[in-house]
């Protein structure tokens, strides 16, 4: 009999992490496992939601629960409200959770609530700043989680020293890793610069910003702009623009202090709105750095030997700085600081001496779908 396992998504991260194992469990273990696909509506634009579907061949979600967006504690409730129904109805064998978004943390307690076993997928990982909504999610989803696949021995060693017992924690490498490689391929023949009005050979750098502790700030985010203006004077900066980071530039009044770059020597920012992943790890791979403030990048660029400027001052992915090409540059950076970071990567002065962490290497699908296969 087939193990019906509820896989939940609820933020576009977390479709680079389910493509994987929706792809294995259909392959490999198709006589092992039924797949219920779960859309939480966390963050849902549907035109994104769409393409990312579309690049990572996910077929369309079982349900949607079209929460939206709202305060952490809203819309950790709503997904409660209506993710419980779901449970009941499908009594699935497992409920599959992936990284640390509000998503995360309502699913696993509606499951835990309900007697259904829990695998957290990115389990262990720790900023150690609790004032980030993402590492509470982390730390309450690993507590009461039953199978903890976490990315690297770092993990695991967080979770041993919360008390947390080894029989639970099983180190199968990162997912995101598998949809970076089986992606790579179609990346190649993305028409991403053309359409930007630019050439293959130009030099240029990816600019994200998304997280709150960034963007919700105006003296932050004000800080910023200051430091992307300058340095869309040393290089072009490529920066698709999240909606809630636009809303933000909007309200702060600072979104024309980006409009007005526009140069005639090749430098000045781009702003587009936000790309599919081929299409966005297209413009990773061909750019000289990436700027941003986001977790799966940080991890992507070390994959790819892309250098990253993080815009932060800790990491869950401490493994990115001491084995790849990560700088943390704080959450508060200089403008100077900054340049001076992006004209040594320019004129080549920094090494990105990359040594991947053990089992990054495009099987980590397969090493979570052999635990389930064995424990369920």
């Amino acid at each position: 009999m087939l193990k019906k396992l509820i896989l939940v998504v609820g933020a576009r991260p977390n479709f680079m992490k389910v493509a994987p194992l929706i792809r294995e469990s259909s392959r490999t273990y198709k006589d092992s496992f039924q797949p219920v696909l779960v859309h939480t509506g966390q963050h849902y634009d549907p035109e994104m939601s769409e393409t990312f579907f579309r690049d990572l061949e996910i077929p369309t979600p079982d349900y949607n629960l079209e929460v939206g967006s709202a305060t952490h504690s809203v819309q950790t409730a709503r997904i409660m409200e209506r993710f419980e129904p779901v449970c009941e109805k499908e009594n699935p064998d497992c409920v599959v959770v992936f990284g640390d978004v509000n998503s995360t943390l309502a699913c696993t307690l509606v499951a835990v609530k309900n007697h259904i076993p829990v695998a957290h997928v990115e389990a262990g990982l720790r900023s150690f700043d609790r004032s980030m909504p993402e590492e509470v999610n982390r730390v309450v989803t690993d507590v009461l989680s039953e199978y903890l696949f976490t990315p690297d021995k770092g993990s695991d060693q967080n979770l041993l020293n919360e008390g947390i017992s080894p029989e639970r924690i099983y180190r199968v490498g990162d997912i995101m890793v598998d949809a970076l490689y089986w992606e790579r391929k179609r990346a190649v023949h993305s028409q991403i610069l053309a359409s930007l009005g630019l050439g293959e050979n130009v030099s240029y750098g990816v600019v994200t910003l998304h997280r709150a502790g960034n963007v919700d700030d105006s003296e932050i985010l004000k800080r910023l702009v200051d430091i992307l203006v300058a340095a869309s004077e040393k290089c072009l900066l490529i920066f698709p623009v999240h909606p809630r980071t636009r809303d933000r530039l909007k309200s702060f009044h600072l979104l024309n202090k980006l409009l007005n770059t526009s140069r005639n020597d090749g430098k000045g920012i781009i702003l587009t709105k936000p790309v599919g992943y081929r299409d966005f790890l297209k413009l990773i791979i061909d750019s000289e750095f990436v700027m941003t403030d986001s977790g799966g990048i940080q991890k992507e660029t070390t994959v790819l030997g892309i250098p990253c400027l993080t815009l932060r001052s800790v990491t869950e992915w401490p493994v990115t700085v001491s084995h790849g090409t990560n700088r943390l540059l704080g959450n508060f950076p200089s403008v100077e600081g900054v340049v001076k970071n992006i004209s040594d990567l320019l004129e080549k002065k920094v090494k990105n001496d990359v040594v991947l962490p053990e089992l990054w290497d495009g099987k980590t699908s397969e090493r979570i779908l052999n635990v389930l296969s064995e424990k369920l």
